[in-house]
């Protein structure tokens, strides 16, 4: 279920099972001229997860979802039935599988529109912002002329810099700016370091980073971070390449684990533009008054897209990054669960792939009862039986999924 199933070079056309990774589809293609049009912050994300979650990456307000640069797929559902599904076949489920979490069936192939590039290099500026409402501004500002645009916060400031951070905004080079296309795109220049500072194993570098973990550790890199990035604010833009570029969280293999056994949790509201920075600033406070502060936490553009459950918004995602443990678990889902109605009443969403805390009563109140209602019939005719079920289903539609396959 991970293999290419077919390629087409001249149109830039892949087909790969479920199972086929980003990373699988990169170093196949990129040789070619191609690369993926949209891709997470890890290149082992597969296939089959990326269309269920409608995954986004740093360039959502450019090229939007995943979802958007499918052209086709199968799916196998517990009915037996295997369907072919595009915008023009089967339209209906087409629109509702992807995104619809894994409730309806299992991708069985998945065919995707790649993007021409003409080098394996991106142009990369950095761009320092002393608070959340410049950055908002600069992503406003700034999306027209880039290709990619993601922010960083450190959500310890406070007062006037709340909310700084620094956006990275890159850009495709174009066909001749780059001198040796054929050894930047070479998928053996594209690998990312094995060792860190040439010595240390990267599989190691969560335990060195576990000590920082903490309010005290995260405050000192944050600030630190964001200092030194001031200090080079002048400096020109550089090259770097598309997968160390896209791919940061591969950097440090089992990251995760440095947040101790309780792990983390990621609150991510999408927000309208014209509410944002009302909503983010507010959210940033509360985290603060509440004593419990995300250690990470980044900023995207996005643009609606035509999917039956879509998270997208025009506006903007705030992903934010809590440490749970067995003291504060409690009051983080408490937390959680006061912010929800304030991303709510300004109109925002939340995204199923990064959610812990959502309720089926906040999950009413973002998609319209009739989206909701024609996903519910589709699972009806898909899995009749109620086959799929997860956790996020019992929790978000619970009532509404129970009483769906009782009416049958």
């Amino acid at each position: 279920m991970n293999r290419v199933i077919a390629y087409d070079r001249e149109r830039g056309t892949i087909t790969g099972g479920p199972g086929l990774t980003i990373a699988q589809i990169w170093r196949t293609t990129l040789a070619d001229g191609w690369w993926p049009p949209v891709v997470t912050g890890t290149m082992f994300a597969s296939l089959g997860g990326l269309a269920a979650m409608n995954a986004h990456g740093k360039n959502n307000f450019k090229r939007g979802t995943v979802g958007d640069q499918i052209l086709a797929f199968t799916i196998l559902v517990p009915t037996g039935e295997e369907i072919r599904c595009s915008r023009e076949e089967n339209s209906d489920l087409f629109h509702a599988a992807i995104g619809g979490f894994g409730m309806l069936g299992c991708f069985t192939s998945v065919t995707l529109q790649l993007k021409r590039v003409h080098s394996g290099l991106l142009e990369v500026e950095p761009i320092v912002c002393p608070n959340v409402g410049h950055m908002l501004e600069t992503f406003e500002r700034r999306k027209a002329e880039s290709d990619y645009l993601v922010g960083w916060l450190d959500a310890f400031a406070t007062g006037s810099s709340l909310g700084r951070g620094i956006i990275h905004r890159a850009t495709y080079l174009h066909g001749g700016e780059d001198p040796h296309p054929e050894l930047t795109m070479n998928p053996a220049s594209q690998e990312l370091p094995p060792r860190i500072l040439g010595v240390f194993p990267k599989g190691w570098m969560w335990i060195f980073l576990r000590p920082f973990v903490n309010d005290l550790g995260m405050r000192a890199i944050n600030a630190a971070k964001y200092l030194s990035a001031r200090m080079h604010a002048d400096e020109h833009t550089y090259r770097q390449s598309l997968a160390a570029f896209s791919f940061l969280l591969d950097y440090v293999p089992g990251w995760k684990l440095s947040y101790g056994p309780g792990g983390l949790i990621q609150y991510q509201p999408f927000v309208p533009a014209a509410r944002a920075h009302e909503v983010f600033s507010r959210l940033l406070r509360e985290s603060q008054r509440w004593g419990i502060v995300p250690y990470l936490l980044v900023m995207k553009r996005h643009r609606p897209d035509p999917f039956l459950l879509t998270h997208a918004v025009d506006g903007f995602s705030l992903a934010m990054d809590y440490r749970v443990t067995d003291a504060n678990r409690k009051r983080l889902w408490r937390m959680a669960a006061e912010f929800d109605p304030i991303v709510l009443d300004a109109g925002g969403r939340f995204y199923f792939a990064k959610d812990a805390t959502l309720s089926e009563t906040s999950v009413a109140r973002i998609w319209p009862r009739e989206s909701v209602d024609r996903f519910l019939a589709l699972k009806r005719r898909c899995d009749p039986d109620g086959l799929l079920e997860t956790n996020l289903l019992r929790r978000c539609f619970g009532e509404r999924a129970a009483s769906a396959h009782a009416e049958d």
